[in-house]
């Protein structure tokens, strides 16, 4: 079965070229697409699509809005977040929204379907040089983050899943990870879903979030 993709963007061109290169894809397909945030929540559950790809910044509801209230909906749609701007702290909040992932739209083409894919999975998504920028720009503004003071939610962890939790954050992949920390691949994605479990977190993008907020990573 074909994953289907909604398109959000407020530029009938962008949404044309995205079409285009989706449809031309045999496992995925385009179900529909809006201009701006209202309009895709008014469609969204009818339509029902796995993944949303959400332009951040639109007019009458942006992106960040638009992805609070559909993840607050209780679809089980994933966002995978587009932006021009890599040092976008709006596309912080779409993360922190709810989103399963964050691209720029100067992506090349092959990443875009790939993150497609991935979120579709159930997999997050971070472009990583532009992800690292940003969370570079907007971490220190972040309220209330004390490193000092460590968040007491830290205690719930084992030392071997603060290990995983600090290569998730540094961008590492699970391969990586189970390279670098001497564990089975299984073994990472078990100690994943217990962080995730005992986090109360949705996915790999709230996990690095996470990790920066408590100061775990230093920049």
């Amino acid at each position: 079965m074909a994953i289907r993709v909604f398109l959000v963007d407020d530029q009938a061109l962008v949404r044309g070229g995205f079409r285009m290169l989706i449809e031309a894809e045999d496992d995925l397909e385009v179900v529909g697409e809006a201009s701006d945030g209202a309009s895709a929540l008014a469609t969204l559950p009818r339509v029902r699509p796995d993944v949303v790809l959400m332009d951040i910044r639109m007019p009458k509801l942006d992106g960040v809005e638009t992805t609070k209230r559909l993840a607050a909906s209780g679809l089980p749609t994933k966002v995978l977040v587009l932006t021009t701007f890599d040092l976008d702290e709006y596309v912080f909040a779409a993360l922190k929204a709810g989103a399963s992932g964050f691209l720029l739209k100067d992506s090349r083409p092959d990443e875009l379907l790939s993150a497609i894919r991935s979120v579709a999975a159930g997999d997050a998504v971070v472009a990583p040089s532009a992800t690292k920028r940003l969370l570079d720009h907007v971490v220190p503004k972040l309220p209330g983050r004390a490193p000092d003071r460590p968040d007491e939610r830290l205690e719930l962890l084992t030392a071997r899943e603060i290990e995983v939790l600090k290569e998730i954050a540094a961008g590492a992949t699970n391969t990586e990870i189970a390279g670098k920390l001497y564990m089975a691949e299984g073994t990472v994605k078990t100690h994943i879903g217990r962080l995730l479990s005992k986090l109360q977190i949705r996915d790999r993008v709230g996990l690095v979030l996470f990790a920066y907020e408590v100061g775990l990573v230093e920049q």
